[in-house]
């Protein structure tokens, strides 16, 4: 009797957060107490401004601490040098404040912090402390899910530093951003559960946008992608980032996503 609760609760949860497992975004949720996610995210994107593309290479691993606080670190490598070089790092964390779940149903909040630093060359006036800037970023998430899918909205407060030890801020530049996002997803297959091992293909659309508090120059991004979920513990997305809107300068706001996961329970 025991083993079949787990595998009914398993198959609960896969149905309930499947579809919330964001490909650019966070949800409210966390990953489960005692539980460490590897993630190996790639990007390819098109340079605007000279030939080429711009790749970066993000191992990033999280774990969860209880079930409402999560940290996570992260590395961020490219290849603008004409070589993978190791550009700089990234700590976050994300406390969840609040929580009110039902049998086929939950909405969440949650408030989430992040400190990177980065050595690369400032090349843009988009901020991006996720792979190009050093700085800091706090904000808070809600997530709705009903049934098969998922609502999920962020707001968040980013400030760019110096990128120490080469390349100071530009003072010509906005240095603070207000950064705010809406993800939907939905779970496509299977169309009913019978045991933990199926595999879960999700549906996303997320939009990604930001404001530069000083000058007001705006841009907005959509993300269409595919996730795949193996067994209930592997994950791979697929997305592709394309420019909706934009005022200001970036030099490769198109491309794809192709991140993988593995995340280990109980450890």
């Amino acid at each position: 009797m025991r083993q079949i609760l787990i595998v009914l609760l398993t198959i609960t949860l896969n149905n309930l957060s499947g579809q919330e497992l964001f490909v650019v975004t966070d949800p409210a949720s966390n990953v489960p107490t005692g539980s460490l996610s590897v993630r190996l995210s790639n990007s390819l994107f098109k340079e605007v401004y000279e030939d080429g593309y711009n790749y970066h290479l993000m191992p990033e691993v999280t774990y969860g601490i209880t079930k409402n606080l999560m940290v996570r670190t992260s590395v961020f490598l490219s290849d603008r040098s004409n070589s993978l070089y190791a550009e700089g790092a990234n700590i976050f964390s994300k406390y969840r404040f609040y929580s009110s779940d039902d049998l086929h149903s939950h909405f969440r909040m949650a408030a989430f912090a992040r400190y990177s630093f980065n050595r690369a060359d400032i090349h843009q006036e988009q901020i991006e402390i996720m792979g190009h800037n050093s700085g800091y970023e706090t904000g808070l998430v809600i997530t709705q899910l009903i049934k098969k899918v998922a609502i999920s909205s962020s707001v968040s407060f980013e400030k760019a530093l110096d990128n120490k030890p080469d390349y100071e801020f530009p003072n010509t530049q906005s240095n603070t951003a207000t950064n705010y996002t809406l993800s939907v997803g939905k779970l496509m297959y299977p169309k009913k559960y019978t045991n933990f091992k199926q595999t879960n293909i999700n549906l996303m659309l997320e939009f990604v946008g930001q404001t530069l508090n000083e000058n007001g120059k705006t841009y907005i991004d959509v993300v269409p992608s595919i996730q795949f979920i193996f067994n209930s513990q592997a994950r791979i997305d697929v997305g592709y980032r394309r420019e909706l809107y934009s005022n200001m300068l970036r030099t490769a706001p198109n491309g794809i996503y192709l991140n993988f996961e593995y995340t280990f329970f109980n450890i």
